[in-house]
């Protein structure tokens, strides 16, 4: 009887503690499969502690991380809420960079990297080097074009801040 007892007791705290777990999701976002929870801000953390990118209407992100001493700027794409790293075909892409009175253009190339498997063509990392990216640690910015293959949407002219994001 004592060892039921127990049992019961453990089972109504396993569903006391299920049943009070709430996850945090955002209300506006269609990608969610949870039903949506009201929450005051809509924010996703970028893994690397970069500047976040949303491109649409969170259909994707690109997570910018700047290597100030090797004048290196590495872009992550990421799936909707961040919720992970978005390998693609895509080579390259364009940003456009005002820097000062001078527009920069960083042209970023897809990487290959080892520890995760990934090839160009098929890699969710892309970096651009420039050796004004060791100083310049503020500017506005365009993503010129980028295209996921996602039925009607190209990414085309989304303005952003360094290190602010948009």
């Amino acid at each position: 009887m004592k060892s039921l007892v127990h049992l019961a007791s453990l089972l109504l705290l396993g569903l006391v503690l299920a049943c009070a777990k709430k996850e945090d999701s955002c209300a506006a976002c269609e990608h969610c499969e949870k039903k949506p929870v009201v929450s005051k801000k809509h924010a996703h953390e970028p893994p690397h502690g970069g500047t976040a990118v949303t491109l649409g209407d969170e259909d994707a992100h690109l997570e910018f991380v700047r290597d100030a001493a090797a004048g290196k700027l590495t872009a992550y794409l990421l799936k909707p809420h961040m919720s992970g790293f978005w390998r693609t075909s895509v080579m390259q892409f364009e940003v456009a960079a005002k820097v000062g009175d001078k527009t920069e253009k960083l042209l970023f190339k897809a990487v290959v990297n080892p520890a995760t498997g990934e090839t160009v063509g098929d890699t969710a990392q892309f970096e651009v080097q420039a050796d004004w990216l060791k100083t310049a640690d503020k500017f506005d910015a365009t993503l010129m074009e980028l295209n996921l293959n996602l039925p009607g949407k190209t990414f085309k002219d989304v303005p952003f801040n360094f290190p602010k994001g948009n």
